[in-house]
């Protein structure tokens, strides 16, 4: 026989109206900020593409707080386990890729 817990409501495995509207709004002014830095020609060359990575990593951040629900996981915490793997598995693959393609210096 199954056992049912009746404890648990639809509400708990997802966000509410107030979570989902202060994400989207979130997402829209970390959005916006680089488009303006970009096309305002605020900034220039290294600072400018820090800049964009930095927007970048916050716009991923927003994404699993608000929208993915990473903070209401109960334990154990496979979603992030998962999310951590596939995070260094990218980063070795993108590190490797312009590893070779900087070093890969075959007969000029």
């Amino acid at each position: 026989m199954a056992h049912t817990d009746s404890t648990h409501s639809v509400e708990d495995n997802h966000g509410s109206l107030k979570s989902y509207t202060i994400g989207f709004l979130c997402s829209i002014v970390l959005t916006i900020i680089p488009i303006a830095i970009i096309l305002g020609g605020w900034l220039e060359g290294t600072s400018k593409a820090v800049a964009l990575m930095m927007f970048g990593v916050l716009q991923f951040i927003v994404q699993l707080y608000f929208f993915m629900h990473l903070r209401e996981e109960k334990k154990p915490r496979y979603n992030l386990i998962s999310l951590v793997l596939g995070l260094v598995i990218l980063v070795v693959i993108v590190a490797g890729s312009m590893w070779i393609m900087l070093y890969n210096m075959v007969a000029l």
